[in-house]
């Protein structure tokens, strides 16, 4: 039986951590080409912090918006798409949280063509941490860098979801990791094969790299050009240094010869690529990294520590009746 209302966090105008809070509102109504999906948990993006921080202001974010790029869940009503109800899905990106509401609220109304199916057995909020985290980090590794097994692979921003997504899927691969931290405390953190204190200048230290995933972004993209040998490629996909662009920036003279710059923006997800990332988890026994797990009723909790930096990794946020973690396997925030 689905609810007249939900709670859900809604944004008019710039809120930091203290100020989100749980509002009910109406659940969302059916329409050719949507499903509704009740959410069971969805990770929480540096994306969705942008959104809440400024980009709220913007004249073509919808006012009031439900932010969340990501959630997983079940289908609730297939309306006339290929899915049925009750059948778990992931859905991410072409607009949540932005164009239309997303996944902060129990229920999502979502366009068919982002949401995928879901076959694994993993536990919701195992399952949350994948979706546009590991999408991301496949794009970038295998599309974006042509990734190959024995290569070596320098993640520059390690200790973010993405940076340890992308580690965990580069080691299974057979290649050989470099990751890096601004941050000496974190060091330790990296399940790296090489940590390295990231001073901004790395160029010409670390020999030997094949490739290069950019998660630092425009502030330090011109070192890590310099990074690589020749015929390796450098994929800019994340912006952690805060800046968005490159001024002044001269291709001919500041990308090497025989170095390719390339990126990946993670807006395209398929069915098909949904399914090699599940098969590849599988396949390989890997388990989803996770920081730590919030309840929804914590939502301003978990705003707050994604805000403050205190959770190493990525934060998912459960709702009631998707507490299917083992205990002492995940950190858990409780009620």
């Amino acid at each position: 039986m689905i609810p007249e209302t939900m709670e859900a966090v809604l944004l008019t105008e710039p809120a930091p951590a203290g100020q989100v809070c749980l509002r009910r509102c109406p659940v969302p109504s059916v329409r050719p080409g949507w499903v509704l999906v009740k959410v069971k948990a969805f990770g929480m993006n540096h994306s969705e912090q942008l959104l809440r921080l400024s980009e709220i202001r913007a004249d073509y974010i919808p006012k009031p918006v439900i932010p969340g790029i990501e959630c997983v869940g079940e289908i609730v009503d297939a309306s006339d798409s290929r899915f049925r109800n009750g059948q778990r899905v992931a859905a991410l990106m072409g607009g949540m949280g932005r164009s239309f509401p997303g996944s902060y609220a129990e229920y999502a109304l979502l366009p068919a063509h982002h949401v995928f199916a879901v076959s694994s057995s993993l536990p919701w909020e195992q399952l949350a941490a994948v979706p546009e985290t590991y999408f991301t980090a496949w794009g970038s590794l295998f599309d974006g860098l042509d990734l190959q097994p024995g290569e070596t692979l320098l993640v520059r921003g390690g200790t973010c979801a993405l940076g340890y997504g992308a580690i965990q899927l580069a080691k299974a691969l057979g290649c050989w990791v470099v990751a890096t931290t601004h941050k000496a405390e974190k060091l330790p953190l990296l399940a790296a094969d090489q940590a390295v204190l990231d001073t901004g200048h790395l160029a010409g230290t670390l020999p030997g790299i094949n490739k290069v995933l950019e998660l630092v972004g425009p502030k330090t993209l011109r070192d890590s050009l310099g990074c690589v040998k020749r015929r390796g490629i450098v994929c800019s996909t994340g912006i952690l240094g805060g800046v968005g662009g490159l001024n002044g920036f001269d291709p001919i003279k500041q990308i090497p010869n025989g170095v390719y710059l390339t990126g990946f923006y993670s807006n395209q997800p398929t069915q098909e690529i949904m399914d090699a990332i599940f098969a590849f988890l599988e396949d390989h026994r890997l388990v989803p990294c996770l920081g730590a797990v919030f309840p929804f009723s914590r939502i301003r909790e978990a705003c707050l520590a994604q805000e403050q930096g205190t959770v190493n990794g990525k934060i998912v946020v459960r709702m009631p009746d998707a507490a299917e973690t083992e205990t002492g396997r995940i950190p858990q925030v409780e009620k």
